[in-house]
């Protein structure tokens, strides 16, 4: 664990179960090709708190559709700073659901974080519905996320997509697909977690009547 109170203020009473997840990401989940081994050493810093962080923008009790979820990131961080949010792991390839699984249950989150085995934009993903709010992190480039997330956004949903230090440049890129898509940028924040800067591209729907969809921020 880093040492300087971080993770400690990040995660509150919550931080034993993230040492616990931390654990199974530098284990099996390395062992497995979930997370590639030079990540043992910088768990922490590059994935627990950033992805962890992203729930100061999610409102009490949100439901959250995590988009090719893979070691579970970030949705496993997300619901263990949180224990208001409903969480659906949403991933295409079954070792990584049976490793998402294991976490689940080891971490004593299954009332309220469920693995689904499908892929964005595919007839599978249907069975986690639609949500107020979907995640990804570093899944594909913004106009193929876009297009696969859509359909997993509800009437006032919100896209929290995760990206590095190019996210600027991916939103000027792409802005003629996000509008396509009806969608619309409605922030772009920079993570203050962790030695790695991240950023997260945030994504709204056009409602009727030319309406923006209102970002609402809110929780830890």
């Amino acid at each position: 664990m880093i040492e300087d109170g971080t993770a400690a203020a990040v995660f509150g009473d919550a931080l034993p179960v993230a040492e616990r997840y931390a654990d199974l990401l530098r284990g099996d989940g390395v062992a497995h090709g979930h997370l590639g081994p030079r990540e043992a050493e910088r768990v922490w810093e590059r994935h627990l708190l950033n992805c962890a962080v992203v729930t100061g923008l999610l409102p009490n009790g949100a439901r959250v559709v995590d988009v090719g979820s893979g070691a579970g990131l970030p949705g496993l961080p997300m619901a263990i700073r949180r224990p208001d949010l409903h969480l659906s792991l949403l991933e295409p390839m079954q070792r990584r659901v049976d490793f998402l699984r294991r976490c689940v249950d080891e971490l004593g989150l299954a009332d309220r974080v469920d693995v689904v085995r499908g892929r964005a934009g595919d007839p599978s993903s249907r069975d986690v519905g639609r949500s107020s709010w979907v995640t990804a992190r570093a899944v594909a480039p913004l106009d193929r996320l876009v297009g696969w997330c859509v359909s997993l956004l509800a009437d006032d949903g919100v896209l929290l997509a995760l990206k590095g230090r190019s996210a600027a440049d991916e939103v000027a890129q792409h802005g003629a697909v996000i509008s396509r898509a009806g969608l619309q940028v409605l922030s772009l924040d920079e993570l203050p977690a962790g030695a790695d800067v991240s950023r997260v591209i945030v994504l709204g729907r056009r409602v009727r009547g030319g309406q923006r969809t209102t970002l609402r921020r809110g929780g830890r």
